[in-house]
């Protein structure tokens, strides 16, 4: 039952995407994986974790909207104390040379695991990444998130996270 949950999340996620999406699709020539690793809500002495996570940039499609160019992303992390998140959303690439600002937004399902209780297994990511392209195909960043569920559960309390990011595009 939970497993048909998560697959008709995801189903109604991307049936939903093309809501602030105009019909002109551009073709990017490249995947783009980010592995990072970072601190699981370091603002919390109690609950913080190290955590390990992976991202990819969806295939080949990026699209033009009024908010800019969004790409579609999906991925997820655990942590040392067994929580997971899984999650898809959009990210947006604002370029500045060999530098790369990427906000972006995904909703996604969690599991508290032996880790913190965020209230709900429905949670929002909201996250900033700034990375330097050090060759053609490589990038480093470092990456913010805040991880919540918007008041959707009897509570919020939130989790912050900084990661470490190591991004190949292929």
């Amino acid at each position: 039952m939970y497993l048909k949950k998560i697959f008709l999340f995801l189903f109604i996620i991307s049936m939903t995407s093309n809501l602030f999406a105009s019909e002109e699709i551009k073709s990017v020539k490249e995947h783009q994986l980010n592995f990072f690793t970072g601190n699981f809500d370091f603002s919390d002495d109690k609950q913080k974790a190290l955590l390990v996570g992976f991202q990819h940039q969806n295939e080949n499609l990026v699209r033009e909207t009024f908010l800019g160019i969004l790409s579609p992303i999906t991925g997820g992390f655990v942590t040392e104390n067994s929580a997971a998140y899984i999650y898809t959303g959009v990210e947006w690439n604002v370029d500045m040379g060999n530098l790369l600002f990427t906000p972006s937004f995904a909703p996604g399902l969690y599991h508290e695991g032996n880790g913190k209780d965020l209230g709900h297994v429905l949670e929002f990511k909201s996250e900033v990444q700034l990375s330097y392209s050090y060759s053609e195909r490589s990038s480093f960043g470092v990456s913010y998130n805040h991880v919540s569920n918007a008041s959707l559960g009897d509570k919020n309390p939130g989790a912050n996270s900084y990661m470490f990011n190591f991004i190949k595009n292929f």
